[in-house]
């Protein structure tokens, strides 16, 4: 059961000749569904990467870790602004920070943010 084009109100559609549902299909995609916690988890995570400015923070980060000023005076924003935007990303488990004297670091949690950030990339590129 191929998909098909129908033209409707002017847009063209993907649908299906016959309606039917498989219902092993189903089944297999609900054994493996994602509690809704974790997809509500998911999907922050995803809208904080879906902005232009934290994806150039966040790939700064994959190279070194920085500090706010350092931060701040890459992206142009103030530092304000940065603290801001790197206390989401810490709250949301994106990034993490240590203390030397009075400066405060910042690097990505773990290879995963690094992994997402890289997949991302070569998707683009490819």
């Amino acid at each position: 059961m191929a998909d098909t084009k129908r033209i409707q109100n002017n847009s063209v559609m993907d649908a299906c000749n016959v309606r039917v549902v498989h219902l092993d299909k189903v089944s297999n995609a609900k054994a493996k569904e994602i509690p809704g916690a974790d997809l509500e988890r998911m999907a922050s995570t995803y809208k904080m990467l879906g902005d232009p400015t934290r994806l150039k923070l966040l790939l700064a980060l994959s190279e070194n870790e920085m500090c706010v000023c350092d931060l701040a005076a890459f992206t142009g924003l103030t530092e304000s602004a940065m603290s801001h935007q790197l206390r989401r990303l810490k709250d949301l488990s994106i990034v993490k920070r240590r203390r030397e004297g009075q400066i405060l670091y910042y690097s990505l949690v773990d290879s995963h943010v690094s992994d997402l950030l890289k997949i991302g990339l070569e998707h683009v590129h490819d």
